[in-house]
């Protein structure tokens, strides 16, 4: 079963130095009915101005990742930690007993494109870490290239949860394949360009929730990137 999240039917405030999307229920915006899908609690599809950004702020118990798309993003935080993030760049924090942090656009002519997600935790009260990775943009070209997992297969970043997240750009026509376990569930998020699922057509922010499906088909309409997640 495929059930689309139309891009337009996500949660949207423009606060001129922001314009954002949530997929999930998220700060102001409340759907009871969109409260997440299995352990993925976030996605949020953020565009912030020149030279602004979020001041320091807490989180705890929760996964965060962080992809730039556009751009270049400046992060600290509480553990001392100081990086920019840029296209090609994964960024995971686990939050834990509690972390605070702050991120900036790190340019002062230009946007940052960014999606952040938040995945629930197998554990409370971990110990907060910090974690980046460069994974060159070729490699993600016409294929599922894993950027987080629970045992950092591949080399990719590692989360507290059974979760992995994959990322592809397709040129059009092109079609990856993910086979899913028994009892595994997936969550396609489209961050630019066109494709379908299954023949399910999807456009820039569409998401879509997948169960009980053994494989899935994902063919570019146009030059794409996806996000997908296999979850448990």
């Amino acid at each position: 079963m495929i059930t689309i999240r139309k891009s337009d039917d996500r949660g949207h405030f423009n606060h001129s130095w922001l314009d954002t999307y949530h997929t999930f229920s998220f700060d102001r915006y409340y759907d009871p009915d969109h409260m997440g899908f299995r352990s993925l609690r976030v996605i949020n599809e953020d565009r912030v101005a020149p030279g602004q950004g979020f001041a320091m702020h807490a989180h705890n118990d929760m996964e965060i990742i962080t992809v730039i798309l556009e751009g270049a993003l400046e992060h600290k935080d509480s553990m001392g930690t100081g990086s920019v993030i840029r296209p090609g760049e994964v960024q995971r924090m686990t939050a834990g007993t509690g972390i605070t942090h702050s991120e900036f656009n790190a340019s002062r002519s230009e946007s940052v494109h960014l999606m952040q997600i938040w995945i629930l935790p197998n554990a409370r009260g971990l110990t907060p870490s910090y974690e980046q990775k460069n994974f060159p943009i070729e490699q993600r070209n016409g294929r599922l290239f894993l950027i987080a997992s629970p045992n950092a297969n591949d080399g990719a970043v590692t989360i507290n949860q059974d979760a992995s997240l994959y990322t592809a750009r397709l040129r059009p026509g092109k079609t990856v394949t993910h086979k899913l376990a028994p009892n595994r569930h997936a969550w396609v998020q489209v961050a630019s360009g066109s494709v379908t699922v299954n023949g399910q057509p999807l456009s820039q922010g569409d998401g879509a929730a997948i169960s009980g499906e053994e494989q899935l088909s994902i063919t570019g309409g146009e030059q794409s990137d996806i996000l997908l997640f296999d979850l448990a």
